[in-house]
């Protein structure tokens, strides 16, 4: 029987640190992609070379070739450049700028992962995030249930770790869940935190719960603070949940951004939220109740995501 296949294109830290959790879980060959071959076969070859000392028994390569990459079940994009300073001007670029330069980066592998792996899930861990979604969508030409972009999956996992810190408690026993766009725009939702089925609110008082929510919201920022890039290893742990969920066809409920449509009120627009995913990718949305403020909280995030969008230039349907 043939073992899975997983393709990880970008071998940065985020990439390089999700072909790692992908492959010292065993759960599929690696294959490492980056416009940089030297570095996607140097980190492959040193993933490789870990192997015999932690005993995962998987076939890892790197390079720039997409031929590599042919018949991948699932394919993670991490490829992108960040929003940085120019080091003569001193200036960011335009949101504009940042999200067109993704685009065409994102919208080149798209294609080559269409036609080399048409059967793959995507997963899409590139930023902007929720835009560059309908860019894989609108580029691979692949049905919306097979387009999913890591959403709700790390800010949740921040969220709930803050929670285990605070109350002292193992992070197995914390269940939660964190709805909309990654960062300032994430949708916090306390009425279903619980402690093994404790209703949060009744272990922490609301100021230090909303001081956690605020960290949670600034926790990527946080960690560029103190190390001067982005963080890598919790977002690489969310990306290499979904895999998992898609390969061993889990039907786990994930906080995902999907395409809705109708779903939440909005139609056409990557939005975090819980989500199955199994063998077939996005197997079902699952809509919740939400109060008055939930909805104002998701209609913010869903209006950011809407006005990066918009800078695409797709038509809209």
């Amino acid at each position: 029987m043939a073992r899975n296949k997983v393709t990880v294109v970008g071998a940065g830290n985020v990439g390089a640190t999700c072909a790692q959790w992908i492959a010292s879980r065993e759960l599929a060959d690696v294959v490492l992609i980056d416009i940089l071959e030297g570095a996607a076969k140097g980190k492959a070859l040193d993933l490789t070379q870990a192997a015999p000392v932690y005993k995962y028994d998987v076939r890892i390569v790197g390079g720039s070739d997409y031929a590599a990459t042919t018949d991948s079940d699932v394919v993670v994009i991490t490829a992108g450049v960040p929003r940085k300073k120019d080091p003569v001007t001193g200036q960011f670029p335009s949101r504009d700028d940042l999200v067109k330069t993704n685009q065409k980066i994102v919208g080149d592998v798209a294609r080559q992962v269409a036609q080399y792996s048409p059967n793959a899930v995507l997963i899409i861990v590139s930023n902007p995030l929720d835009a560059m979604c309908h860019v894989a969508l609108e580029e691979s030409g692949f049905p919306p249930e097979r387009v999913i972009g890591q959403a709700g999956a790390l800010d949740t996992a921040r969220y709930k770790a803050f929670i285990a810190e605070e109350l002292g408690v193992s992070i197995k026993d914390v269940h939660g869940i964190v709805l909309g766009g990654h960062g300032d725009e994430m949708v916090p939702l306390p009425r279903h935190t619980s402690i093994a089925g404790i209703p949060v609110r009744e272990l922490m008082s609301e100021d230090k719960l909303q001081a956690i929510i605020a960290r949670t919201r600034k926790g990527g920022g946080e960690i560029v603070g103190l190390i001067g890039v982005s963080a890598w290893y919790a977002p690489a742990a969310g990306a290499a949940e979904m895999v998992e969920a898609v390969l061993h066809d889990q039907k786990r409920v994930i906080p995902s951004a999907v395409l809705l449509n109708g779903e939440y009120g909005y139609n056409g627009l990557f939005v975090g939220v819980p989500a199955v995913l199994g063998a077939k990718g996005v197997e079902k949305i699952i809509v919740m109740e939400l109060d008055d403020d939930e909805k104002a909280m998701l209609e913010k995030s869903a209006s950011a995501v809407r006005s990066v969008v918009d800078v695409l230039g797709y038509q809209k349907a």
